[in-house]
């Protein structure tokens, strides 16, 4: 068997530069996955390790300090334009590369459309399961189609974005296709394009504020984004994060009214389906939560959605306060909090 098709299963593997909220986890077992030849031999090692997770770039998971099960650390590499025509580019990224870097490089080729989600951490994978957004974009908005490999099946699917049944923060990888590891993704980005400005946070923003819309470049949102990015949420190499930690509570309208009544000033969103979106962060502040410190994890100061390791947090403490938020947020508001990471043992 050759080197590029082969795989090496190591043991107790220290996985604490492969999660962004810094816990202390050892994996009982670990391979990297770097080529997709390696995928059938991934298929069959699987027969001796059935119980296991793919791991990307570990920015929305929180893992036990001992992980028990065999941790698939998906380090498919690779970039490269497919095709273009009149209106549109056509790219392929591996699942492996860092979503961030991609945009970036996207925006310094000239290819726009992805610059509202720069510095969003994580890699390309993981994009398509947690279907992410910010700034008036998702990744849905993009996707040409995502590219899995089958690992029941042992074969490759091409999956266009109808059969990724995306929805907000959720995908088809997270019910039915969790047999499926994404292998890579293609991208189709509109050369007519037109900067999403719709936020107020860009809105004011000095780089965009003083242009005329119709001169502003992908450059210029990518740049504003990545300073209000910075501005409000702690960068992970320093403080421990696993970014937005609960999603965004979509609630009908009769819920809406009822909130607004006591809480005039609740942010909600109007959705395409006629629910609203209120601000998970508005709610947590609210509750008394912001900047608050219980055990070694601290709610931001700056932005109530994020849950920062303040040094040697454990798994335990991390349930422990998301546990206690969402208790407190539910007696507050009647409104249930979903956490966005998913917790590995």
């Amino acid at each position: 068997m050759s080197s590029v098709s082969s795989l090496t299963v190591k043991s107790e593997v220290d996985l604490s530069a492969f999660n962004t909220f810094g816990i202390r986890s050892q994996a009982q077992h670990y391979v990297k996955l770097e080529h997709i030849e390696q995928l059938p031999a991934l298929a069959e090692l699987l027969t001796q390790y059935p119980d296991y997770i793919v791991l990307g770039g570990g920015s929305n998971v929180i893992l036990a300090e001992q992980v028990q099960r065999l941790v698939i650390h998906n380090a498919i590499k690779g970039i490269r334009l497919l095709a273009q025509d009149d209106q549109t580019y056509m790219l392929e990224a591996g699942a492996g590369e860092s979503w961030h870097a991609f945009v970036k490089y996207c925006v310094q080729q000239g290819y726009g459309g992805l610059e509202n989600l720069a510095l969003i951490p994580g890699t390309v994978g993981a994009a398509p399961v947690q279907n992410i957004g910010a700034y008036g974009r998702e990744f849905k908005d993009f996707c040409h189609q995502v590219i899995a490999y089958d690992l029941q099946q042992r074969q490759l699917r091409h999956l266009s974005p109808a059969e990724c049944q995306f929805g907000y923060r959720d995908s088809y990888f997270k019910h039915e296709g969790k047999s499926l590891l994404i292998v890579a993704v293609q991208f189709a980005l509109a050369k007519s394009w037109r900067a999403c400005l719709q936020y107020p946070d860009l809105q004011k923003h000095p780089l965009l504020a003083q242009k005329d819309p119709e001169q502003v470049r992908a450059q210029d949102v990518f740049q504003a984004v990545c300073e209000i990015r910075q501005h409000k949420l702690p960068d992970p190499a320093v403080h421990g994060n696993a970014g937005s930690f609960f999603k965004n509570p979509i609630v009908n309208a009769k819920v809406r009214a009822r909130l607004l009544e006591h809480y005039p000033q609740l942010p909600n969103y109007l959705q395409a389906n006629g629910d609203y979106k209120l601000a998970a962060a508005w709610l947590i502040d609210q509750a008394g939560w912001k900047g608050r410190v219980l055990n070694s994890v601290r709610v931001h100061d700056r932005q109530a959605l994020v849950l920062v390791n303040n040094g040697g947090a454990t798994f335990a403490e991390v349930q422990e306060v998301a546990q206690a938020i969402m208790a407190d947020v539910q007696a507050k508001f009647a409104v249930d909090l979903v956490p966005e990471p998913s917790f590995i043992q």
